[in-house]
């Protein structure tokens, strides 16, 4: 990535990433962490519903179609929802470390611009972990792996506990999610929030 800041860069110490014993297995979609989510939950009208897969080592590859609602300039995807399925691809890498994880920093690129009706293929990897920072990179392209480069992105998130959505969440969803039958369901809605 061009003019990546210091910030983003992982200091000599940083560890590579393990994936964590019970993480999916490779391929294995990951799901809507909570359903109102705009990168992936599949309750919003208007949201990418961007789906991810788990990859191999750190890794997922995901992809969402760019539709009308999307778009910036006419016929164009808006660069604030490219941003944002990167830093969802991105923030999905944390289930395979099995770490509760947001968003620290996330600087990216936007390389060419992505029509309206395009499928945007996503590649992000976790490059290393330092204390409760985790880095990762990201790369989409436009209509499949080898594609041409749309938008790349270098990301720091930190570890939290689950108590930082809890205290800062609205009061209302907070409670329907802890309140919603569904185990699994109420445990993921807490997972990330890129």
């Amino acid at each position: 990535m061009s003019g990546t800041s210091p910030a983003l860069k992982p200091p000599a110490d940083a560890a590579q990433p393990v994936r964590h014993q019970d993480a999916p297995a490779p391929g294995e979609l990951l799901g809507a962490h909570y359903g109102q989510c705009f990168g992936c939950g599949g309750e919003q009208s208007h949201g990418l519903h961007l789906e991810a897969r788990a990859g191999e080592g750190v890794s997922v590859t995901a992809g969402f179609t760019v539709r009308t609602a999307h778009q910036g300039a006419p016929g164009l995807a808006h660069g604030g929802v490219l941003a944002t399925a990167l830093d969802e691809t991105l923030g999905s890498l944390n289930w395979l470390l099995r770490t509760i994880a947001v968003t620290g920093r996330l600087e990216t690129d936007f390389v060419r611009p992505v029509p309206v009706g395009t499928v945007l293929y996503l590649e992000a990897e976790v490059t290393a972990v330092a204390g409760r920072k985790i880095y990762s990179t990201a790369t989409g392209r436009i209509g499949g792996p080898e594609g041409p480069v749309a938008v790349r992105a270098d990301a720091l998130f930190v570890e939290v506990k689950v108590d930082h959505f809890i205290d800062n969440g609205r009061p209302e969803e907070i409670r329907a999610a802890m309140d919603d039958p569904d185990q699994v369901r109420r445990a993921r809605a807490f997972e990330v929030n890129p």
